[in-house]
């Protein structure tokens, strides 16, 4: 096989990973701004309202964690730029991370 083959075949996956890449980050991107919207169209208010907006905070905080952790691994690591870009709200951002599993307790602890 010549040498020439296997740069050709390199590159081109190369430029596929790339393409999986983008088009991921823009699967994630649209998916916050989804979240973002919903949210947005969630008026503050008590009552049952609120344990809708309170779902919707989570949510986007869920959209968020998966879109940064997508970045990072692209090595794209500036949090606040793309906090500011998606003008994300601060409540979001205090409940960025993966959605609690149901039915699932954390462990009780044994003392000896």
């Amino acid at each position: 096989m010549s040498s020439h083959l296997l740069r050709s075949g390199y590159a081109t996956l190369e430029y596929e990973i790339a393409e999986e890449k983008a088009s991921a980050l823009g699967r994630l991107g649209r998916r916050l701004d989804a979240a973002l919207a919903a949210l947005a169209a969630c008026p503050r208010a008590a009552g049952s309202n609120r344990e809708i907006r309170d779902r919707l905070v989570e949510q986007a905080g869920y959209a968020l964690w998966l879109l940064a952790a997508q970045r990072e691994a692209c090595g794209l690591n500036n949090l606040a730029h793309l906090l500011q870009v998606y003008r994300v709200p601060n409540e979001v951002v205090a409940c960025m991370g993966p959605l609690p599993m149901p039915g699932i307790q954390p462990a009780e602890t044994v003392e000896a």
